[in-house]
Order: C-alpha cells, then structure tokens, then sequence
C-alpha cells in the first residue's frame, strides 16, 4: 500500500485558490498527497484540513480544482465558480479509526456571485477562520477549519464596510447562512458500532458580526470585536430501539424543519422553551462564541492579541442565568429577579506577530486554551422540591439530541476537541472536550521559494463530565512542514514531519508528503 501510494505521489500533485480579480481567469490544480505513520496519523498532519484527511496509518489522495472567475457590468459585478473533488487511497468505511469516510468526495461545489461589499455563495466552500492566523492558530472554537465543509446558502459582506459618518473609524462585516450536513452515511454505519444514536437530514445555521473599532490608515491600532454562532436543527435522530433503529421516541418523530425553525436559529434566545424538546426558544443545538481581537500593524510589524471564549447556553453566553423562580404552586413562575452568576473561566487568547522585514523567522503563535470549567460541574433544572436553577455541565460540542458540533467524524470547531473518527468503539460524540493545551508555532521564508512552519502543542484532558477520566491524559504534538516552489516551474513540494506522544492520543509518528500542479 505504501509503496503503490509513494508511485502515484511521485506521478501527480493541486490546489491553490488562484484568482484574478482584475480579469477574468480560469484557475486548474491538481495534487497528490501521501501519509505515512506507525499508527495513527498524527494530530497536526491530520488537523485543521477542511476534513480532507485521515487516521489511517498510510492514506493519500488525488484531488483536482478548477475555479473560473467573470466581472460584469465593468467590473461590478463577480461571479465565481468553483470546483474541487478528491479521489482518496485506502477507503473504508468507519467503525473505528478509519481512513476517508468517503470513496468520491465533493470537497468544494460552489457558484459565488459578488456585488460591492456583499457576496452570496451557494454551496460548499472552504471558508477561512477571523481574527486569527489561519496557517499557525490552533483553530477556531466555533467556526473552524477541521471539518469538511458543509454545502449551504451563505450571505455576507466579505470585507469590512465603513459606517458612514463615523470617518472610517468604525467597520463591520458578517454573514448568515442555512445549509444542511451531509454525513449521514457516515453516522448512520458509525453508529451500529455501539448501537448509539445518529442523524440524517441535519439542518445547519452559522452566522457571524465583527465590529472594527479604529482606521490603522490613520493610527495603527485598532480593536475587534465579534460573535461568532451555529445551530444544528431539524432532520430526524435515529436511537436503538428493541432490536432495531427508530426515530427518537419511536414511531416517525421528526424534529420540526418548517419555516418557523429558521426563524427560530436566527434569534435563539429569548424566547418560551419547546413544548417537546428542552432546549430553549429553538428545536436545535446551539452554541458559539464571543471573539475579539487588539491589533497593531506598522509598516514593520503586527502583532494581536486576540480572544475566544465558546458558550453553549446562556450560562456561558451572558455568564448569568435566571434563578428568580417561585415555590409551591409557583415553582414554575418567575417571581424575583434573582440571576445566578457563572465565571468566566473558560477561553481560547493568544498572540501572534508577523515581521514584515525579516525572512528566517516572520511569523509565531502562542495560544492557551481553557475549557475544563463549563459553567460547572452542577446541572440542576428548578422542580417543586428544589427551585434553584444551576445550569452547569455544558457539555462542549456534545448534545443528547444531535451528534454534536462534528461533520464527518471531524469536530466544526478546534480541533484539541478530540474529534469522533478517534473513537473505537464508532461512538459519534466528543470524550475529551475538557481540558486545558499550550500551542506555539512559527513559519518563515528563508529562502526564495522556499517557506517553512513548526508547531508545539501541549495538552492535559480530563474526559468529560458525565465520564472523566480516572486520571488526566497529556498529550504533546510536534509539526516541522517544509514548502518548496521550485523557481520558473508550476510544482510546489511539501514535506511534513508529525508526532503525538501522551496517553490523550497514543504516540504516533509520521511522515506526509504533498505535490502540488498548477495547469494554469
């Protein structure tokens, strides 16, 4: 296997989006890849892929990509449509630590039409994460960059718009969008693995604001803030039943997918909770994130300091909850305004720095990330006996009606999240989401061509609440990427060295290697 992958390495290569917004253009890639490890590929040459990748300990893939890009009306107006498939090696399906979920996979199927500011896309696209660097970070809690995309209709302002009257001194971008996850056939064999619940026809929401408070063509910092969300709803949720599948609570119960639903994800909270399902103004699972961003950039440096805490209630949205309920006949009524309060313990903050006069060394990450608190370890609903209300036990990325904030075996969010594909016993459900991780990283360009980036991450996991481990597992990660672009041709060469030692992730060691060709 090995060696048949290492021939059609040597024989092919892929994508880079290229695109000329000037003109129109017509972009072909091709790419091969090759991984090679002791055991399961380890994190770093698995992670932070848009999906495209894989545990097994040799897989690769053939993937090409062809993009054309028109102006119209004078250039107005852009319309843009992409295409990226890859054909991978050593398919199967899953029920352990599995190689590609898919034997054909549709990566990227877009049509993007472009007018000012706003874009509206339908389709899968890759979309990259905000507020962080894409290349170096560890990925973003919410909406990340580890799992396959999801197809979707997505409105947004792609680039920041100036408010007017404020002098250019505030800006904001965002997008909505409403899509549906398509993993059912990997859910549906991942599931029969324990007999545990899936989903098909998942309806799927995200949408994001960013506030730019500052002109760096005037003064060179500025501050962002942000919220960052998504929403899984609708479809149907299959659990073992007896001796078979059936719809959650049997019978054919569907969770409501009507209009109202969509409405519903779009403003989550405030509202009166479901008559059927406990969670509150929505038949979904929502979660998300307050982002934020320091930066200052001069003609010689930039360097930000940027902020992530992901919430998956209002305990975690607000840090308050509604406490204020009454006794006896009153035990479901609201009769004091009395809140209970939740730290802000958990987050995601780092620095980066990009040095814009220097080669060796140009850019570095440092991130610390906490999630072992999630608003505590009590989970308490008021009842006639005891009227507190406690909502702890978040529960990041897992919830008891959906198989949770993953696409394909790969988690939405970051992946120090230990996603579902590293499950033995094909269970779909995250069983290390508490836990706290150190990640460095840098990158540079010696060389002319010639462009390098190394990575470290530490990280202690305790499980989860409902099922910790007897004792933390540690885990570190090692990255040493090489890229070549050999000077006057259309090949680019990557070699990457990746290693996990710890119990989190058992110790791995591999090798991935990547040609890539531009037709044109």
């Amino acid at each position: 296997m090995k060696n048949n992958i290492f021939v059609l390495l040597c024989l092919c290569a892929s994508p880079a989006f290229a695109q000329d917004n000037t003109e129109d253009s017509l972009s072909i890639n091709l790419e091969m890849q090759g991984s090679f490890s002791n055991s399961n590929t380890p994190l770093w040459l698995n992670a932070n892929k848009y999906g495209l990748s894989s545990l097994s300990s040799s897989n690769g893939y053939f993937r090409g990509m062809a993009t054309y890009n028109k102006r119209l009306f004078d250039g107005e107006f852009d319309v843009q449509v992409g295409a990226d498939v890859a054909i991978p090696i050593g398919y199967k399906l899953p029920g352990g630590n599995s190689d590609y979920t898919r034997n054909f996979i549709i990566q990227q199927a877009y049509v993007a039409g472009s007018w000012k500011y706003g874009t509206l896309t339908v389709g899968a696209k890759q979309q990259p994460i905000e507020l962080k660097n894409n290349e170096l970070s560890s990925g973003s809690q919410t909406l990340g960059i580890n799992a396959t995309p999801i197809p979707q209709v997505r409105l947004g302002l792609n680039r920041y718009w100036n408010i007017p009257f404020t002098q250019e001194w505030l800006a904001i971008k965002g997008h909505v969008a409403y899509g549906m996850m398509m993993d059912a056939p990997w859910e549906t064999v991942a599931a029969k693995g324990t007999k545990n619940k899936y989903n098909r026809y998942t309806r799927y929401h995200e949408k994001a604001g960013y506030l730019r408070i500052g002109n760096e063509e005037k003064f060179p910092l500025s501050l962002t803030l942000g919220l960052e969300m998504g929403a899984q709803f609708g479809g149907s949720v299959y659990n073992w039943i007896g001796n078979d599948w059936e719809s959650y609570r049997g019978g054919n119960v569907k969770f409501d997918s009507s209009l109202k639903n969509y409405w519903h994800v779009l403003f989550p909270f405030g509202g009166s909770d479901s008559e059927s399902i406990a969670y509150s103004n929505s038949d979904g699972n929502i979660l998300g994130s307050w982002v934020a961003r320091l930066n200052w950039n001069d003609e010689n440096i930039e360097v930000g300091a940027y902020f992530d805490h992901f919430f998956e209630d209002h305990s975690g949205l607000f840090l308050l909850d509604y406490d204020g309920y009454g006794s006896g006949d009153q035990w479901n009524t609201k009769v004091d305004n009395r809140y209970f309060k939740y730290d802000l313990k958990d987050a995601l903050v780092g620095i980066d720095v990009k040095l814009k006069n220097f080669t060796y060394v140009n850019q570095a990450v440092v991130e610390y990330i906490n999630t072992r608190y999630q608003s505590g370890p009590v989970y308490h609903d008021h009842t006639e006996a005891f009227s507190s209300h406690i909502s702890g036990r978040d529960n990041y990325y897992n919830n008891s009606e959906f198989s949770g904030w993953q696409h394909w075996g790969q988690v939405i969010g970051n992946p120090l999240f230990t996603s579902p594909i590293y499950n033995n016993d094909g269970s779909i459900e995250v069983k290390n989401n508490r836990f706290n991780a150190w990640h460095f990283a840098l990158a540079g360009d010696p060389f002319e061509g010639l462009h390098y980036r190394a990575m470290l991450t530490w990280e202690k996991g305790l499980g989860t609440y409902d099922f910790p481990y007897l004792n933390p597992k540690e885990n570190t990660s090692i990255l040493l990427e090489a890229m070549y672009r050999m000077p006057g041709t259309r090949f680019t060469y990557t070699l990457a060295f990746g290693a996990d030692f710890g119990e989190l992730l058992g110790d791995n060691t591999g090798m991935q290697m990547t040609v890539k060709y531009n037709i044109r």
